[in-house]
């Protein structure tokens, strides 16, 4: 099966995503952060925290203190944690001119430079190009490698990284790829999290026909 055929395939199930949710880039990013570890749903409570505070920005989050950041962020889990990883990514963001200039870097240099940042890893630096800077860059996460493996398109115990690129390189002829990667991660999850999930439910997968790892 085409990397493309699960695609459309996908997308005639679900239909348009529209990610990722957030008003402006640096709430998108601020997201990216914060879903480490968590649903959404938390995620945006922690969010809708920042902005009944007004501190929905770089400058309001560093001039906060740790336990101030910490409780708004309480929703989203491992808030201390949480909260030292913002503020390392705002000091950064802020000391490196934010948007403005970022949005001018080449995709590689803003990739290394993101993932420089203390608790900042591939994926979380992915849903930031892609979906903040609307970089072609592919996201891969759990979701991808249990859909792919059972699909028998990858083993899952690829790294990271041979993953993105390997994604990357067989959509590379389609046109438009920062809207086929962003629509393709949302379809992905959301296949992953309601069908196929850790104990899968193959009797309503779209995809079930064609999957060798689909259960009779």
């Amino acid at each position: 099966m085409a990397f493309k055929h699960v695609y459309r395939t996908l997308f005639k199930k679900y239909g348009p995503q529209h990610w990722w949710p957030g008003d402006s880039p640096f709430e998108i990013m601020v997201g990216a952060v914060l879903t480490q570890n968590t649903s959404w749903t938390n995620v945006e409570r922690a969010i809708a925290n920042l902005v009944t505070a007004d501190a929905l920005s770089a400058d309001a989050i560093l001039t906060a203190t740790h336990e101030q950041l910490a409780e708004w962020l309480q929703p989203s889990g491992y808030f201390n944690i949480k909260a030292r990883r913002l503020r390392n990514y705002c000091e950064w963001y802020v000391q490196q001119g934010a948007y403005e200039k970022l949005r001018r870097w080449t995709t590689d240099r803003l990739r290394v430079a993101l993932l420089s940042v203390n608790g900042v890893g591939p994926e979380t630096a992915d849903d930031i190009l892609l979906y903040a800077f609307d970089r072609p860059v592919f996201v891969i996460d759990a979701y991808t490698r249990r859909l792919f493996s059972r699909l028998q398109l990858v083993t899952g115990e690829e790294h990271y990284e041979e993953l993105r690129e390997l994604f990357e390189k067989r959509l590379a002829r389609e046109k438009s790829l920062v809207p086929l990667f962003n629509e393709y991660h949302a379809l992905i999850v959301i296949h992953a999290k309601d069908v196929c999930k850790t104990k899968p439910r193959c009797e309503i997968c779209c995809l079930r026909r064609r999957c060798p790892g689909a259960m009779a």
